[in-house]
């Protein structure tokens, strides 16, 4: 069974005096351990695509299948539940909260899921070890880098222990050394731990390491071929 399947997804938005489709019939399975970018042209679909695979929007029409449950008529509520338990995101602006600490960002969400101190502090600090910021676990956003917070929100993003991860252009604001050791970190997730990454994304250098390469154009799915590494 795939981890993630579309059949025949649209989303139309109806807040002008033309609609806009944005998707038009996606047909989209993504299997556990993917390693997968999303590619194509500004207004191709791209962020609409990843965020009804996310529960942040609904489609217009058609089915989306997390593991076998169909979200795509839950309610908002359920799908704010259902998020908590079951993805991850990394956002392009890295999304800190910036009184917490590190160590505090990643250990939020498993507050929200309601997990004893203990072992959030034991998570937090096992995920700031593993994308090698266990020194800075006391640090807020503002005292790192652009590429140490986009490190800290990956591993928030692995704290719940998701399903998959989605990833917003991840590596728009970092330089190439840096984003280079980020993909490093998240292929390494990925190949070990066997964690499934989907990127949206324009940079090359997300879409020469992915395993497979989805390419959209007008809200369509024109290449979903796998790439040979």
């Amino acid at each position: 069974m795939a981890l993630i399947k579309l059949s025949k997804v649209s989303r139309i938005y109806d807040g002008s005096s033309v609609p806009v489709k944005a998707l038009s019939g996606i047909n989209l399975s993504v299997n556990r351990g993917e390693f997968t970018s999303i590619v194509g042209p500004s207004g191709s679909g791209k962020t609409t695509l990843l965020n009804i695979i996310g529960g942040l929007d609904t489609p217009s029409s058609g089915t989306v299948f997390i593991e076998g449950t169909d979200i795509s008529s839950f309610s908002a509520g359920k799908l704010v539940e259902f998020r908590l338990r079951h993805i991850g995101f990394v956002f392009q602006a890295y999304n800190l909260i910036p009184v917490f600490t590190a160590r505090e960002n990643i250990e939020f969400i498993m507050l929200l899921q309601g997990r004893p101190e203990a072992e959030r502090r034991a998570r937090a600090i096992e995920l700031l070890k593993a994308v090698g910021l266990a020194r800075r676990s006391e640090s807020r956003p503002a005292e790192l880098s652009g590429g140490e917070q986009q490190r800290v929100a990956v591993a928030r993003a692995l704290a719940s222990k998701p399903s998959f991860i989605l990833a917003d252009e991840p590596t728009a604001n970092l330089d190439t050394k840096t984003a280079s050791s980020l993909l490093d970190i998240m292929e390494e997730l990925n190949s070990k731990s066997g964690t499934t990454f989907i990127f949206s994304t324009h940079d090359p250098r997300v879409i020469a390491r992915a395993g497979r390469v989805i390419t959209l154009q007008d809200g369509k799915i024109i290449h979903p071929a796998k790439r040979k590494k």
